[in-house]
């Protein structure tokens, strides 16, 4: 709505610090600058780190994947801001914990819904990924979970920045959700992803479907610039927009309030996923509003899900605070000022965000 777009727009939010799993090795962002990861099949799996450097081994062994992931990607994060106890924790998931989801459901059906037990039930709810982190960090602070499709990640962004409104500060935000066996077969029928990885780089214009992947996204927000790695200075959703001279209209306007113009970005991050229908909308994009702009297609790196937006915002964030090009990305002037980011979630769910260099 316009009124909360007002509101983030009306004061400054920071990212302090951030903590990412993907299918690169984004958690140490040295190897990710020197070296990416190419995927051949048609699904990106997240590269899991080493777990006992953030949990007990012995509890370990009672997470799930997705809470395992969640958890190193908060813990690392609060770790690069050296921040031991954040005032709030925002989780953005569209899918939850749908390992446990799975578990809970063959025990279910292998009882004949008789005997069961709560604990699958209670591990596959959305919240606790959350839940476990705030456990850990004995954070008895606010804590919330956000569940909203695609725009999951977007609303707990915007949950967060209403809290530094009210005077909070680090508050751990960050957006998760995982892709299992048994949601890919389900979602592959429906024609979402393809069968084979035959275009790595989203540049045949005849590919359907897209490539699905999975990721955890943790930021601490915070009110100081000093030590940020950049300045989230605006971000909004569009939903369901009615063609593309709607979506290029709410771009500018977008822009406009955010003071900033078209040619001080320095760079455009799209939602592009490979599937030649999806691509037609960032196709456009690149040949009008963006024309002459530098883009790149985050999604080679991290593959399509609903809280992709928080890999594309890590990704940006890097960039700022390196301002450095990672060795096997196209070109760029530096210095990086703005970054403009654009994703989109089967043609309904629009996001837009602007960072910048603090």
């Amino acid at each position: 709505p316009d009124f909360f777009r007002c509101l983030i727009n009306c004061m400054k939010v920071y990212l302090r610090a951030a903590g990412n799993i993907s299918p690169q090795h984004s958690l140490d962002p040295e190897l990710f600058f020197s070296r990416r990861t190419y995927y051949s099949g048609n699904r990106m799996q997240a590269v899991e780190p080493d777990y006992t450097q953030y949990v007990d081994s012995k509890m370990i062994r009672r997470m799930s994947r997705i809470v395992k992931m969640g958890v190193a990607a908060a813990m690392e994060c609060l770790r690069n801001a050296a921040v031991t106890m954040p005032e709030a924790i925002v989780t953005g998931t569209a899918y939850g914990c749908l390992e446990d989801t799975g578990v809970f459901l063959r025990r279910m059906i292998d009882n004949r819904e008789e005997l069961l037990t709560p604990t699958a039930f209670i591990q596959s709810t959305h919240n606790t990924v959350g839940a476990q982190i705030a456990l850990l960090l004995k954070c008895h602070g606010y804590n919330n979970t956000i569940v909203h499709r695609a725009f999951s990640f977007e609303n707990a962004l915007l949950d967060a920045s209403l809290l530094l409104r009210d005077r909070m500060d680090n508050i751990l935000t960050g957006g998760i959700d995982e892709m299992t066996d048994d949601s890919h077969a389900i979602l592959s029928r429906f024609g979402l992803f393809r069968k084979e990885n035959d275009n790595p780089d989203f540049q045949n214009k005849n590919s359907k479907g897209s490539i699905s992947g999975e990721g955890a996204s943790f930021f601490l927000l915070g009110r100081e610039a000093i030590g940020a790695m950049a300045e989230l200075k605006s971000f909004t959703t569009i939903y369901k927009p009615t063609d593309l001279a709607e979506v290029e209209i709410r771009i500018q306007q977008f822009l406009e309030e955010a003071s900033v113009s078209m040619k001080d970005i320095s760079l455009v991050i799209d939602g592009r996923n490979g599937d030649a229908s999806h691509d037609e909308t960032d196709r456009a994009l690149s040949a009008g509003i963006f024309q002459n702009k530098p883009g790149f297609p985050f999604k080679t790196l991290c593959g399509e899900y609903p809280t992709a937006s928080g890999f594309a915002l890590w990704l940006g964030a890097a960039l700022l605070s390196a301002q450095r090009i990672p060795d096997w990305f196209p070109p760029l002037h530096l210095p990086l000022k703005n970054i403009l980011i654009h994703n989109h979630f089967q043609h309904s769910h629009h996001s837009l965000f602007l960072i910048s260099a603090c």
